[in-house]
């Protein structure tokens, strides 16, 4: 265990900072922000509340703590492929092929912690709610800037972005429901022959 650190009053953690944020940030990436609770969090830390309460203020704080640990850590957006790509369809596959093999990793939890986290929730959560949202427009961005130098011009970037941003969040769900990964990559397969089929319709017209 690392030294302690302190607590705003000074008493020191019992505890490894670190691996208590990767401890809670499991919990919340397998079972949401409302299926965990204090008591769970704990539990599986090994501390007491107030220790909890002292090092990241609330529940909601440790979320946070969390969702940044995933972002830094686990995220299932990788763009590495997009930037060395010849071709948008090229680079759309290599993209959700990223994607699927992130969010069906053994060694991982199910789905994407942001894709598909605080979609809905209890009215009193809405700032949660909203921070989620912020982050999976963030991640919009990030999508479109990338793909940004393959196509015409912004507008068309962010309209696949947002086009790719659904299928990443409707594939974290179905993984999250258990659907094999060869199933997933069918639907990569099937993204990337749509992709295919509207440019030839364009060609012609």
């Amino acid at each position: 265990m690392k030294p302690a650190e302190k607590s705003q009053g000074g008493r020191p953690w019992s505890f490894d900072r670190e691996q208590a944020v990767e401890t809670a940030m499991r919990l919340f990436w397998r079972y949401g922000y409302e299926g965990v609770s204090v008591g769970d969090l704990t539990k599986a830390i090994g501390v007491a509340p107030p220790s909890l309460y002292a090092a990241f203020g609330n529940k909601a704080g440790l979320y946070g703590e969390a969702l940044r640990r995933y972002e830094e850590h686990y995220s299932s957006l990788d763009l590495a492929s997009v930037k060395k790509a010849a071709s948008v369809a090229d680079a759309v596959r290599g993209m959700l092929e990223n994607a699927v093999a992130a969010v069906t990793d053994p060694a991982r939890e199910a789905g994407c912690m942001i894709s598909s986290g605080m979609v809905a929730c209890h009215p009193g959560l809405q700032d949660l709610a909203q921070d989620a949202a912020h982050r999976r427009d963030v991640m919009l961005d990030a999508i479109a800037a990338a793909f940004a130098p393959l196509l015409p011009d912004a507008p068309a970037a962010h309209r696949l972005a947002r086009y790719l941003s659904a299928i990443m969040q409707g594939i974290s769900i179905q993984a999250r429901d258990g659907i094999a990964r060869d199933e997933l990559l069918a639907i990569v397969d099937d993204v990337v022959l749509g992709l295919d089929a509207r440019h030839l319709d364009a060609a012609r017209h």
